[in-house]
């Protein structure tokens, strides 16, 4: 057997040798996007795996197409989406990028672009043609004096974070997984926690779009204010977002500390600890009374980093390891889970980290699990908590994994679930393999209650009848959607439904 992505019959690095995509094949293998494939005379051969035989012509003429073939079916990361796209691409350049949207639209094939999987709905999901962005991941510029940085929409934040901080920039905030790409993240108003700060749409000062004619459309405050409004947060309904320019902040510190409170403490204190910390967020398990608060503060000081053994040891076997075990005993009898959610909480402890933000903000997540978020006004947060917590435990609905609690400043892009609203969010969350629907159905109706707005990368059951009452800008996102994709190139059945039609009122 022969080393073939299975996304893209040739996808040479950028020195010519595919060593970066040899790595990349560890990194997506759960996804199951990539395979190893017999070889057929019009791919190009790049040798057994770990062997680079290819030449300078044979890179020069890769380069110069991109070749869409045959995928048997993408996953997304939780393994609860899948589907099976006519043909997928991985363009390497921007330019490969628009020939390959340009000549599947004139097919008729509908178009959806793919990052690292981390949505939990089938915002992906396509029979047509599948856009790997895994291509596109370098810097374009970055301005140490203005703080402006230019990335390929298809790196991930892990890879931005030590970009940015080798020229001394950090981003402003970011959330708690790391392995999303940017353009991703962007896409469905990805957020971190605290209500000084927005989510990393708000950040954004440029893109750069291609739509489904292939023309490449770039969208600034000064020349597209009203199309930049709706792209910052677009799902993908817009184009194909090839590169962004993101305004970063001086690098900094982030010093972090993790105490295990009361719960009725933790929510009588909730407005003056949210304001009285840079970023303030927490976690409770159903049938507990003990919330894991998280208390971060931005510094100049120096980072102290946490040894990696140690980091390793608590993350990988404490926080990962002993959470797939319990969960697993939950799956099996769920008539345990309160019992085993006390377990957790009990073992709960105080911690501290200090180190560059990039490092702490995310945290490792092995343990796969489903997931849905809403974002309500903040001063409703107690309450909405408070219901959900009531609605697990007076069903005795078997949840093994934590509500997570955070905060937000509002903003002002178009589809952007703070928009307009200083904003609390609640995310919960049933492990893989244990039937969320109940629960997530019944937590909706909760959220709906308060005008909730659903995080676009998580599970939810919203329509663009319900949704859009809750978004102000709701038309002139649709105005906008109708000028850039008129023909609705870029909707596949999860973007008709929450967006509906082009020019629908």
């Amino acid at each position: 057997m022969r080393w073939r992505n299975s996304t893209e019959a040739v996808i040479p690095s950028r020195a010519g040798y595919p060593t970066a995509i040899l790595t990349s094949l560890n990194r997506y293998k759960a996804m199951s996007n990539y395979h190893l494939m017999s070889d057929t005379p019009d791919n190009l051969d790049y040798g057994t795996v770990g062997q680079a035989v290819s030449t300078a012509d044979a890179v020069a003429r890769a380069r110069s197409r991109v070749r869409a073939v045959p995928m048997a079916t993408w996953t997304n990361w939780a393994g609860d989406q899948h589907c099976t796209p006519a043909e997928v691409v991985r363009p390497t350049s921007e330019a490969e990028l628009a020939r390959a949207v340009a000549r599947a639209t004139a097919r008729g094939l509908e178009v959806r672009a793919v990052g690292s999987g981390h949505s939990f709905t089938d915002m992906v999901c396509t029979g047509g043609l599948l856009v790997d962005m895994s291509g596109l991941q370098r810097v374009v510029d970055i301005n140490p004096g203005s703080g402006l940085v230019t990335v390929e929409a298809g790196i991930r934040l892990h890879q931005l974070g030590p970009r940015n901080a080798a020229h001394g920039l950090a981003l402003e905030n970011q959330g708690d997984i790391d392995a999303q790409t940017l353009a991703g993240a962007l896409a469905t108003a990805t957020h971190g926690t605290g209500v000084r700060f927005g989510n990393l749409s708000t950040r954004v000062t440029a893109m750069r779009l291609v739509t489904a004619s292939g023309e490449v459309v770039e969208l600034t405050r000064e020349t597209e204010p009203e199309a930049l409004l709706a792209a910052r947060v677009s799902l993908g309904a817009l184009g194909i977002v090839s590169q962004v320019t993101l305004e970063c902040v001086p690098l900094y510190t982030l010093m972090r500390h993790d105490r295990p409170l009361p719960l009725a403490e933790a929510l009588d204190r909730l407005d003056e600890q949210a304001d009285g910390h840079d970023h303030f967020e927490f976690f409770v398990w159903p049938y507990t009374r003990t919330a894991l608060c998280r208390f971060s503060r931005r510094t100049d000081d120096a980072p102290r980093p946490t040894p990696r053994w140690r980091r390793e040891l608590q993350e990988r076997l404490v926080e990962n390891h002993a959470l797939s075990l319990i969960c697993r005993s939950g799956r099996r009898f769920p008539s345990q889970v309160p019992r085993l959610n006390r377990v957790i909480a009990g073992a709960m402890s105080e911690s501290h980290v200090q180190d560059h933000a990039y490092r702490v903000y995310a945290t490792r997540r092995d343990v796969r699990f489903t997931e849905t978020e809403y974002a309500i006004p903040r001063e409703h947060a107690r309450a909405a908590l408070e219901r959900s917590m009531d609605l697990v435990e007076q069903s005795r609905l078997p949840i093994l994994f934590p509500f997570e609690v955070r905060f937000a400043r509002s903003d002002d892009a178009f589809l952007s679930t703070a928009y307009e609203t200083d904003t609390c969010y609640i995310a919960a969350h049933q492990y893989a393999g244990m039937d969320h629907q109940p629960f997530f159905r019944r937590f909706e109706e909760i959220m709906d209650s308060y005008g909730g707005r659903p995080h676009w990368g998580k599970r939810h059951s919203q329509t663009a009848a319900t949704l859009r009452e809750r978004y102000p800008q709701w038309d002139r996102f649709q105005a906008v959607r109708a000028r850039l994709d008129p023909d609705a190139a870029f909707a596949n059945d999860h973007i008709r439904r929450v967006l509906g039609p082009i020019g629908a009122p």
